[in-house]
């Protein structure tokens, strides 16, 4: 009689797993922390060694700001409408987006134009560098914003977005509104600390 040996199975543990597009997103925000991170630090101690000019931030500005935070809203209906298939509301809420974010990059060259005609500019004192180092390299990240909502906005336009397929919309999603905390707090950082 053959003895028949019980041979126990153990599952493998779970994994856990994400996108890999999601995952290569929060990669790329934990990047851009970390460069306004050391950029700030890098105020604060240049700041306290003196030698500081303050300097009027044009109100431009503050205008900016409210585009940018109703552009956040407007990227968030896209959403919605992405999850209940609302295809027609989906592509008006992106392009209205992507205006609102077109109008911001030009209210920041605005005020870029408004501060050389206030006698400060790029070179000079490092109060002046930096204003125009953040609100550029904010500049920069958000036409990558635009790129992603671009290429999510031919996506919808393919009906490769939606209710079943929200990847690209989440991402683009994601990503706009961390580029709008970001101005809120470069923002509000270099109103406190002028």
């Amino acid at each position: 009689m053959e003895q028949v040996q019980k041979i126990q199975i153990e599952e493998a543990p779970e994994t856990l797993s994400m996108d890999p597009k999601k995952f290569i997103l929060w990669g790329f925000i934990v990047t851009i922390i970390m460069l306004f991170a050391s950029q700030t630090s890098a105020y604060l101690v240049r700041r306290a060694e003196g030698n500081w000019v303050e300097f009027e931030v044009p109100q431009i500005f503050w205008y900016s700001t409210v585009v940018l935070i109703i552009s956040s809203l407007t990227m968030h209906w896209a959403y919605w409408a992405a999850k209940k298939d609302n295809f027609s509301t989906l592509k008006i809420a992106i392009s209205i987006t992507f205006a609102l974010g077109l109008a911001f990059l030009w209210m920041q060259f605005e005020g870029w134009k408004e501060l050389v005609s206030q006698k400060i500019f790029f070179v000079g004192n490092p109060s002046q560098s930096f204003f125009y180092v953040f609100t550029w390299l904010h500049g920069v990240h958000l036409i990558t914003g635009l790129i992603v909502l671009f290429v999510t906005f031919t996506s919808a336009m393919g009906l490769r977005v939606h209710a079943k397929n929200l990847r690209r919309i989440e991402i683009c999603t994601t990503y706009w509104h961390f580029l709008d905390i970001l101005w809120i707090y470069l923002f509000v950082f270099l109103l406190y600390f002028r």
